[in-house]
Order: structure tokens, then C-alpha cells, then sequence
């Protein structure tokens, strides 16, 4: 039995575990402010916050419930549109989307709603860019949007003097939620944390690229479901090495401060993948065995020279391999159907440098028709190794081996660059798609290789001299 507390309302149902959280608010218990929209975690018309204890308190994050199992929400706190009404008028969200004119036909309001409230809850210095960026997975095709910025904006400015002690009773008293959320934490300890047994041979964890792909195949299939298993969910740093549990997600290493010290553009690299609500709730383990050619943390994982783990659900043998030895073609991978990514693992020294970018038809949460990064070891200025991946040009996602190994022990310099940069041309095989062209896809390889250096060493390098 899954239970979990819905607004104010227990929840104990037995309605099968796969069933999308989406449906379950809808249909089972019919509140409707919840939209179906795409079903695929790109309109956010049915963003809802999903609440999990904490050491006492209570973690708020916006989800897609359209991609959301029904069993990933077991011992938690599940807030719709309805739950965040006050019992005597508009909260401090609504009232700015009212004021300052951020609806018209009303379809995606309550999403956009749910994220700003999540904002309200999750936020400590509040400011418009990151407010706006709260709602980048919510999409409106009647206001143009500016009016829904004007209300983020106010948003912002009335969380400005947020009580970082408090921020509940603040909440609470400054009329953003409604006060039955200070008896949340004491609700959910008396459910127990255990996680419902499961017996699928088919992982899941976030949902987010098997809901997309197999939304229809999944209602009523036995799934084993491994979202919430804390051993999995769990990042681990030992000196210079950094450990993943098969259920970190991407938020989680987006806002770790040990990638954030590695990598100075840590933050702003992993913005250009999906959207709040998604990297919420999408885990990484799941991005690289969804076998895309064009999987975002797959490149970025080549780049860090990963190495992933596997484990038998069923006997517990684990073995490690290399990821770039993962992909053995268009959508098949060195796994057996019973084994899980458990681990990755991969070293990140303080003089590593990195970068990842991507090109895709809208700046954010699309799919990209390329993306590539690369990581460098330098010695003054040689260099001493280099990993360098890109998608979108072969049948899987490609580690570049003959360019990378090319670019150790030599000098650089713009002759070195272009001279790997025809090497790494002879490693693609990009097709003509939906995304572009094969003589497309080759140029932004080309421009994309060159826009890393150009990036990392700025006073050494320049577009001219490389074109």
C-alpha cells in the first residue's frame, strides 16, 4: 500500500504503483487543477510540489507529475493548486498573478502557481533571475510571458525580507501558504518510510525518459522502482574522486559544492539541461541507460572519463566497466536486463578544466541537434590529457578518442587545434534529421570543438586564427 499525505488529506491506496501521479490527483481523486497537457515534462501544466522529510523539516521541490510514478511519492507531501489556496482569499502568488495580469486562458496557471509557491518555500536570498529561472519549465502560449515575469518579479520582492530562521512561520504569516503545512513533518514521520516492495524486472527511477517514451506500455506493468532507495541516492566524495548513487538526480549534483569548486560554470553548464521540474526528479543513471545519442549527461560523464557499476538486482554481483565501453550501438548497451547502474564514479582534480555545450532549436529544455564537452589536464602550456565527448553525430553517444589522444603532450596552439579538429571529423558519422542536416551537424561539431578552447583560454586563443 502507498501512502503519502495529498494537500491535507492522507492518502492509503493500493491503485497499482505505476500509475502516473498526474492521473491519480485527476482521476482517483478528482482535482482537476492539475492539467494534462503534453505528458511529456515539457509544459509544466501539471507541476506539483513534492515534499520529503528531512531531519525534522520538510524539502519542497516542483515536479512533473505527468512523468511521476505513483510509487516514487510513498512518505511524502504532495501539493496541487488546491493545496496551496488560503482559506480566506488569494495567496501572496496568486494575488501578483492577478495584479500584474499573468493569465488569460488559465490552462498553465496553476503550474506556474505550484512553481513560484515552490520558490516561496525553497528559496533564502530571493532575487528576479532566479525566480524566473523557477518557472523555466512552465510554458504559456497566450501572455508572451512578460506578464507572468512581472508577477515573479513581485514575487521576489515580497520574499526579500523571508525569515531565514523561520521561513515556515514567515510563510505562514505573510500569507504565501496556508498554516496546515506546520503539521506536515510531524504527519509524515507517522507514515512509515519503508519503501513498497516491488518484484519488476524493469528499473525506473525519476521517470523522466521512460514515462516519455513508454507512457501508455507502463500502467499496470511490474516495475521496480528504485527513486527512493537512500543507498542509491547517496553523492560521495573521497579526495579528488566523486561517487554517485544510481538515484542522484540532477539537482542534486547541480547544487553540490564540490562540483560547484571544481567547476566555476557548474551551475550555468547544467541550466541548458531540461528544466527545474525535471532535473528535480530525472536521474542521472537514468539519462545514460536511456541509450540516446544525444543524452546530455552521457556527454558531459565521457568528457570526466567516468567509470559506471552495475549490479544484478537479483544475485547483488556488481562489475565495473568504462562508461565510453556502455554504448555498443544505436540504443544497446553492455547491460543485462536485470542489472542497474548502482554507481558512477569519476575523478575531478582542482586543476581539471571543463566545459559542455550544447546547440538545439530553443536555448532551454530541448533536446540538443549536438552537444560535446571536454575536460583538460594542462602544463603550462601543453597538454597533459584530454577527454573529449560529443552526440548527436553517430549512432551513440561518442567518446573521442583518436581527437583526444591526438591533443596530449602537444602544445597549444591554433595548428595543433585544427589539425585535431580534422581527426575528429573522421570519428562522426552524423545523418540527416529533424535536428539538421549531416553537413550541419558537422559544422557545429567543428565551431563547438573550437568554442571550447576559445572559452577556456581566451587571452591564448582566437576564432580568427582558428578559421
Amino acid at each position: 500500500m502507498i501512502q503519502f499525505l495529498l494537500n491535507q488529506e492522507l492518502i492509503q491506496t493500493e491503485v497499482h504503483p505505476a500509475t502516473t501521479l498526474l492521473d491519480f490527483i485527476r482521476y482517483e481523486q478528482n482535482l482537476r487543477g492539475t492539467k494534462i497537457g503534453c505528458r511529456e515534462g515539457d509544459c509544466g501544466a501539471c507541476t506539483v510540489l513534492i515534499g520529503a522529510s528531512s531531519e525534522g523539516s520538510v524539502n519542497y521541490m516542483s515536479a512533473t507529475s505527468c512523468l511521476t510514478p505513483l510509487a516514487n511519492i510513498h512518505g511524502k507531501h504532495v501539493v496541487t493548486v488546491e493545496g496551496v489556496n488560503l482559506p480566506n482569499g488569494l495567496n501572496k502568488v496568486q494575488q501578483a498573478m492577478v495584479q500584474c495580469s499573468g493569465t488569460q486562458c488559465g490552462f498553465c496557471t496553476p503550474g506556474f502557481v505550484n512553481s513560484l509557491s515552490g520558490y516561496a518555500l525553497t528559496c533564502s536570498a530571493s532575487t528576479t533571475d532566479e525566480v524566473i529561472s523557477a518557472i523555466d519549465g512552465n510554458i504559456c502560449r497566450c501572455t508572451g510571458y512578460k506578464s507572468i515575469e512581472r508577477a515573479a518579479a513581485l514575487v521576489a520582492e515580497e520574499l526579500q525580507n523571508k525569515d531565514a530562521q523561520q521561513p515556515l512561520s514567515w510563510l505562514i504569516e505573510n500569507q504565501f501558504i496556508p498554516d496546515y503545512f506546520l503539521e506536515i513533518p510531524e504527519r509524515l514521520a507517522l507514515i512509515s518510510a519503508e519503501v513498497p516492495a516491488t518484484s519488476g524486472q524493469l528499473a525506473v527511477g525519476g521517470g523522466t525518459d521512460l514515462y516519455v517514451q513508454k507512457h501508455d506500455q507502463l500502467h499496470g506493468l511490474e516495475l521496480d522502482y528504485l527513486f527512493n532507495h537512500s543507498e542509491l541516492s547517496q553523492i560521495q566524495i573521497s579526495g579528488h574522486q566523486v561517487t554517485l548513487g544510481g538515484s542522484v538526480t540532477v539537482t542534486q549534483l547541480m547544487e553540490h559544492p564540490f562540483m560547484l569548486e571544481r567547476i566555476p560554470e557548474w551551475h550555468r553548464f547544467l541550466k541548458l539541461i531540461s528544466s527545474t521540474p525535471i532535473r528535480n526528479i530525472g536521474t542521472i543513471a537514468g539519462n545514460l541507460a536511456n541509450a540516446s545519442p544525444i543524452g546530455d549527461f552521457t556527454a558531459i560523464l565521457l568528457a570526466l572519463n567516468a567509470e559506471i557499476t552495475l549490479q544484478n538486482s537479483i544475485t547483488k554481483a556488481t562489475r565495473k566497466l568504462p562508461l565510453r565501453s556502455f554504448y555498443l550501438g544505436y540504443k544497446t548497451l553492455d547491460k543485462q536486463p536485470q542489472e542497474i547502474i548502482s554507481q558512477i564514479t569519476f575523478e575531478l582534480p582542482m586543476q581539471r578544466l571543463f566545459y559542455f555545450d550544447k546547440v538545439c532549436k530553443r536555448q532551454y529544455l530541448d533536446i540538443a541537434s549536438v552537444n560535446t564537452a571536454i575536460s583538460l589536464q594542462m602544463s603550462a602550456d601543453q597538454i597533459t590529457e584530454a577527454h573529449l565527448s560529443m552526440g548527436g553525430v553517430g549512432p551513440t553517444p561518442l567518446y573521442l578518442s583518436a581527437t583526444a589522444d591526438y591533443l596530449i603532450g602537444k602544445k597549444l596552439s591554433a595548428q595543433t587545434l585544427r589539425e585535431a579538429e580534422a581527426i575528429l571529423q573522421t570519428e562522426l558519422s552524423p545523418i540527416s534529421d529533424a535536428r539538421g542536416t549531416q553537413e550541419y551537424k558537422r559544422l557545429l561539431a567543428r565551431q563547438l570543438f573550437f568554442g571550447h578552447f576559445l572559452s577556456l583560454f581566451p587571452n591564448q586563443l582566437n576564432m580568427q586564427d582558428l578559421i
